[in-house]
């Protein structure tokens, strides 16, 4: 029980926390903005509306929309490469499930929030020198990872000589769905598409690997 004029103690969030909490907020709603309404809804102005955040605080930490659309590319690829590197731990053992999983784990990375967010970016760097230069690095990194994941998950023995080139038309495959999903509901079509390619290719492997 306090006494008189002495206010009780409520604990206070550390300073440097709200601070990190405040850019995650506004990293995340770039994000959905670019993935959900496009280029020109990621403004510092309309994301820090969409974060609940004051103006202020958003040109704070990013004083710029380039400076904003920066940390969001740092973060999309970092989460799609993160996402690509991590599937083969839960991969099953039997072959031909393992080719469904990574076929469905390949259109998965390119259906998702984050491969919608960088497909903007990408769509604005076509006509953007430096943001091209900002975001290829970035991309080169996370394909890389993902053809990795690809090959290492339906050739995990190095058996069959074509794997690494069917391991790219794979990506290049779930790419497409992934743009043909921005502007419609295409998961019908699209599952009759990736159950398609996962019987052409565990076919291919079987005969291959004979």
């Amino acid at each position: 029980m306090t006494t008189s004029g002495t206010r009780a103690s409520v604990p206070r969030e550390p300073r440097q926390e709200r601070s990190r909490l405040t850019r995650e907020r506004l990293v995340q709603a770039t994000m959905d903005a670019l993935a959900h309404d496009g280029w020109a809804a990621a403004t510092v102005a309309a994301v820090a509306e969409r974060a609940g955040v004051s103006r202020g605080a958003a040109q704070h930490h990013f004083p710029t929309r380039e400076a904003l659309i920066t940390a969001v590319l740092e973060q999309v690829f970092e989460e799609m490469t993160s996402t690509a590197s991590g599937v083969l731990a839960s991969l099953p053992d039997d072959k031909d499930a393992r080719v469904a999983a990574a076929v469905d784990r390949a259109v998965a990375i390119y259906t998702g929030t984050e491969f919608k967010a960088a497909l903007q970016v990408w769509a604005a760097a076509a006509s953007d020198p430096a943001l091209r230069e900002l975001i290829l690095p970035m991309e080169a990194k996370f394909a890389r990872a993902a053809h990795r994941m690809t090959v290492a998950a339906i050739d995990p023995d190095d058996r069959y000589p074509d794997s690494h080139r069917i391991a790219q038309v794979t990506l290049d495959l779930a790419r497409g769905l992934g743009l043909a999903d921005t502007l419609s509901d295409d998961s019908r079509r699209r599952e009759q598409v990736v159950a398609t390619w996962t019987e052409m290719v565990t076919a291919a492997i079987q005969v291959r690997s004979r």
